[in-house]
């Protein structure tokens, strides 16, 4: 995935696309592909850092506004989820993605500073926040920026510099200060960039033209200068690239301020604008046009003081009708924020952040990565037609329904759900059904089971199910909606079998924390294991972290830590950290632990300061079953996490629990983590 950056601001105004601009410009000179991302915009169709982008004026790369903020309001619970999704496609054609955030300019009573730090961290990002010195002490700027960074660390937002702009160039060493000990950097307040083209000004005011030439709209006025003083005055007050107003009944200023204007060497001006809605002579006009003919003359009807408020009022974004603008917001930004800073970016590990969001879309694409066939056997149930419907859609696996077609097909249709070329198969198709009941027959055969005893049993959904996985014809199975957890696993336990060297079957949860993932074991299925089996519960658990991204730090729970205890409980525990250790030497494991040694770096100095695992365990082993199932509910219930699973592991082919009470989306994340555990099991086979 390609290098990110976040531009955010915790306000509007800041300067946001002239540091974006600049930026970009930074990583295109280094022959690096670029692109950018709106997570929201007002209109796809004229957002101006999208056009620059797109136009390739700086930048040779793709640019993307993920939604509009009408598309925000009508489903903000997925929006995060849409945003991730575009920013993931853009990443992967690309080598550096700038991600300039939303601009303050739709949603009452919406934190958009803070979605944009969740947006960031789901993205697995580095920030730049950038703050306006205008109208602020050095000390306001420090304050303001602790805010942002607090409000960014909520979120889990890796914030990597602090931008502050239009800083008073007389008092740059006064602002360049860190905040909270991260890079600062200061560029010079710019007129140019934020001063407002004249067709800004005209607009704002609601003038007619009435003289000039059209294409001197597009100039950038830098000043406005009210007339109401004589002209010599006036004079002495003319600058480049001024707006000057003027009352429409004083047609000798007009003239003086015309006359200037013709001059070769005096100011160059952007605009007249002739107020109060006076009739300016027909004669003087006819002069300013023979005079000044490309000079735009515009005329409101307002009086001064509202009109000089309306043109102080204008503001001229950056875009591509501002050549001047582009080049000097690269220039500056290359001028004041140091190229190492950006090396630096480029060369930072990746942010070390898990957010359930990101471990879930990881989790899809890995699935469709290589997609397996995972059946379901309960597509009676509409949770299972509606995860279905999306798994079919994103591609994460290759579904296998049970039931009459029929019947599936016409309740699909209902639920308006796509199945598309989905395989569905019949529990009495007699070929089927004759192949798995002789297979099952074999198998329980010294249980003293008969063929037609066979013919019966498989044609429970269940035992049709696990009968596919065994023999090949389906890569893995999620049930469980529908049936209990042991009509889900015992016919597994009686034809898939345990993986050989794993004494027994049991099960993880992942437990998605806010900014990283833990896996809990066992806290379904076995009551209380022995020492033995509690060390194959450790090891299987590491294989299974290891399969979804987590690096196994194995810690044993128990009410003691070390040597600290002792007692049947704890002796198992340290029984089965050295039977681990013995079977699994490469293994990051300790043991007993107590659940804050294990997971707080305070508590581990105190009481296991040489623990490999204190402090930062990453897979957690309980002793016995009613100890892992309630810590792992009072967790997920007191901390918000979200927990997938159970998870089961140790099986020769993957089968794979639901609660009763499933969501469509625990169907969808178990459905995926079944299809990656079948192609772990199929790179298991060929080694």
């Amino acid at each position: 995935m390609a290098r990110t950056l976040f531009i955010a601001s915790p306000e509007p105004m800041t300067g946001k696309p002239m540091v974006t601009v600049g930026l970009a410009s930074f990583f295109d000179e280094k022959g690096m592909t670029v692109g950018l991302l709106r997570p929201i915009v007002r209109d796809r169709s004229t957002d101006a850092m999208l056009n620059i982008f797109n136009d390739g004026r700086f930048i040779n790369a793709p640019a993307v506004g993920a939604l509009t903020y009408e598309e925000y309001l009508a489903d903000p619970e997925s929006a995060l989820e849409s945003i991730v999704n575009t920013y993931r496609k853009l990443a992967k054609n690309v080598d550096v993605v700038l991600v300039s955030g939303s601009d303050f300019e739709g949603v009452a009573g919406f934190d958009e500073f803070e979605f944009n730090c969740r947006v960031s961290a789901n993205i697995g990002a580095h920030m730049a926040v950038v703050l306006s010195a205008i109208d602020r002490t050095p000390q306001d700027i420090i304050d303001a920026g602790r805010l942002a960074v607090n409000t960014a660390r909520q979120e889990y937002a890796n914030i990597s510099g602090v931008v502050i702009t239009r800083t008073p160039k007389d008092q740059l060493n006064d602002y360049r200060h860190k905040i909270e000990k991260i890079p600062t950097y200061v560029i010079p307040e710019e007129p140019l960039l934020t001063a407002p083209r004249v067709v800004d000004i005209m607009n704002k005011m609601g003038a007619e033209m009435i003289s000039g030439e059209r294409f001197n709209l597009t100039r950038e006025a830098e000043s406005v200068l009210v007339c109401g003083m004589n002209s010599t005055h006036v004079l002495e007050r003319l600058r480049d690239g001024q707006i000057v107003i003027a009352a429409a009944d004083r047609p000798e200023l007009l003239m003086t301020v015309a006359a200037a204007h013709a001059i070769e060497g005096s100011p160059n001006l952007a605009g007249i604008v002739l107020n109060g809605g006076f009739e300016t002579p027909k004669r003087v006009l006819e002069l300013i046009e023979k005079l000044v003919p490309d000079l735009p003359i515009m005329t409101v009807d307002t009086g001064t003081f509202e009109t000089a408020d309306l043109a102080s009022r204008a503001r001229g974004p950056v875009t591509l009708q501002t050549p001047r603008k582009l080049e000097r917001a690269v220039e500056i930004v290359r001028n004041n924020i140091a190229p190492g800073a950006m090396e630096a970016i480029l060369a930072a590990p990746d942010v070390p952040i898990v957010t359930p969001l990101m471990f879930q879309t990881d989790l899809l694409e890995l699935a469709a990565s290589n997609r397996k066939r995972i059946v379901l056997p309960e597509p009676d149930d509409d949770r299972i037609l509606k995860a279905a419907g999306t798994i079919v859609r994103r591609g994460v696996a290759d579904l296998i329904l049970i039931g009459d077609e029929d019947d599936i097909r016409e309740r699909a249709k209902e639920l308006h759900v796509n199945l598309g070329e989905t395989q569905i198969v019949s529990p009495t198709d007699p070929e089927l059904l004759e192949k798995y009941a002789t297979e099952f027959a074999r198998l329980r055969e010294k249980k003293g089971v008969t063929l037609e005893q066979a013919r019966e049993k498989v044609q429970d959904v269940s035992y049709f199910g696990t009968m596919m996985v065994h023999m090949g014809d389906a890569d893995g199975m999620v049930s469980g909606a529908a049936h209990t957890t042991a009509h889900t696993i015992v016919p597994s336990f009686q034809t898939i079998k345990t993986k050989p060297g794993t004494s027994i079957v049991s099960s993880v949860f992942l437990m998605l924390m806010k900014d990283r993932v833990h896996v809990y074991g066992d806290c379904a299925v076995n009551l209380d294991p022995t020492a033995e089996e509690l060390a194959d519960i450790a090891i299987s658990s590491a294989e299974t972290a290891k399969q979804f991204g987590v690096e196994p730090r194995v810690a044993m729970i128990s009410y003691s830590t070390g040597t600290s205890g002792s007692g049947p409980d704890v002796d198992k525990v340290r029984e089965a950290t050295e039977i681990v250790k013995q079977k699994a030497p490469e293994l990051s494991v300790d043991g007993p632990l107590q659940f804050d040694a294990s997971v707080d770096p305070t508590v581990a100095a105190k009481k296991l300061p040489d623990s490999p695992v204190a402090g930062k365990a990453t897979v957690f082993i309980f002793p016995d079953l009613n100890t892992g199932n309630t810590t792992y509910k009072a967790v997920q219930r007191s901390s918000g996490a979200v927990a997938v699973g159970p998870v089961l592991q140790g099986l020769n082919k993957p089968v794979n629990d639901l609660s009763r009470g499933a969501l469509v989306e625990d169907i969808i994340n178990t459905v995926a983590i079944t299809a990656v555990q079948a192609q772990q099991q199929k790179v298991d086979a060929n080694e």
